[in-house]
């Protein structure tokens, strides 16, 4: 990677988010301040960025509706709040009847919903109307996923989204610029590859540990002379 040789790997999530943290401190005043985090990967470093904050942090769940038979092409999204994103041109290019749609639709909400109580246990979802929204993942390659919460948090009507990962494409970060109030990608290589590849450490959460995330990041709010530091990455 010689065109990558002057951009720094990040240790571990932890670090990047503190880094990211540093770039959003001008947010903390912002009144209704929320931190949305996209599971498992976006957790840690949404952490870091509400610790610094002092802001609340949720998560923000999106499943893909995959097109049957090309599961891999999304027709659309289902998202956090009862959201459903469709791509039109999709559904009309394919001839997408209505009944698989729904049935599609019907499968991934429950496995949504399955992740939701997983991640969140009895957590009730957050209130999006009228909030400063600090959408945070732990990179982004196409952004696909991004780009479907995005679109997903626009219906629910916030006062303004603010993307923000340690490191992303060039590309994909661009194109985020036209769809958001504001993006900060801290690093943009110019060969990507995987996010993976830019953390010395990028180990997969456990549902438990995203759990112990958002429990400390509520401990923390009302504790702030406390050190909540999680090392899980």
């Amino acid at each position: 990677m010689n065109d990558n040789e002057n951009i720094r790997r990040f240790r571990d999530r932890t670090e990047a988010g503190r880094l990211l943290a540093s770039q959003l401190v001008r947010y903390a005043s912002r009144p209704n301040l929320l931190i949305l985090a996209l599971p498992r990967g976006g957790v840690p470093v949404g952490f870091e960025i509400a610790r610094t904050l002092h802001a609340p942090l949720d998560i923000f769940l999106v499943r893909k509706l995959g097109v049957p038979g090309q599961e891999e092409l999304a027709m659309g999204a289902v998202a956090s709040g009862n959201v459903r994103v469709l791509q039109s041109d999709v559904v009309e290019a394919f001839g997408i009847p209505q009944s698989i749609i729904d049935a599609v639709t019907a499968e991934e909400t429950r496995e949504l919903a399955r992740r939701e109580r997983a991640f969140r246990g009895d957590r009730p979802s957050p209130q999006i109307r009228g909030r400063n929204i600090i959408l945070a993942d732990d990179g982004l390659a196409t952004g696909s996923t991004m780009h479907a919460a995005v679109v997903a948090l626009k219906q629910q009507e916030p006062e303004r989204i603010i993307v923000a990962v340690p490191i992303a494409s060039r590309e994909t970060c661009d194109e985020f610029k036209s769809e958001v109030d504001e993006v900060i990608c801290l690093r943009t290589p110019a060969s990507f590859y995987a996010v993976g590849l830019w953390y010395k450490t990028f180990l997969q959460l456990t549902d438990e540990e995203v759990r112990e995330f958002l429990r400390k990041a509520d401990e923390f709010r009302f504790s702030p002379a406390s050190d909540h530091s999680i090392r899980v990455n």
